[in-house]
């Protein structure tokens, strides 16, 4: 587990592409924090340490964003789902078998429909624009 605390939605997107880069196709990044505590700026960062060239925008009302390039991220938003059923029933599993990296918004409304080897990332507002980040499952360089 790793802590690190960022001072403005740049240093966040700089994080999140530091974990894009290192993370390997079919991934799962499960987080965690409050409304504007930073996930979409976060994937934002995931997708250009991809080499992903796309507009990354909060998918809240279509519940899933594709970003395809040479690498494929697939950015889910579970604030309007119940629980990890309606998850399944709009695909999840077929999802994970495409083999991209997935980052899931909101994981906690969806918590059982993860196996354990996620990444989990947990922001939390620590002020306007600071926020304290926690990455476990994987290393980052």
């Amino acid at each position: 587990m790793a802590v690190f605390i960022t001072e403005n939605e740049g240093e966040t997107e700089a994080l999140g592409a530091r974990l894009g880069a290192q993370l390997p196709d079919g991934s799962v990044v499960a987080m965690y924090g409050d409304l504007g505590a930073g996930k979409t700026a976060l994937v934002r960062g995931m997708a250009r340490g991809m080499g992903l060239d796309v507009r990354v925008s909060s998918p809240t009302f279509t519940i899933v964003n594709e970003y395809l390039g040479q690498r494929e991220l697939i950015h889910f938003d579970m604030y309007r789902l119940s629980n990890a059923d309606e998850l399944f029933d709009i695909g999840w599993e077929d999802y994970l078998n495409r083999g991209a990296v997935c980052a899931v918004e909101w994981s906690e409304n969806v918590e059982d429909a993860f196996f354990g080897d996620e990444v989990r990332v947990s922001l939390e507002k620590l002020g306007d624009t600071r926020r304290q980040i926690t990455v476990e499952g994987v290393e980052l360089c």
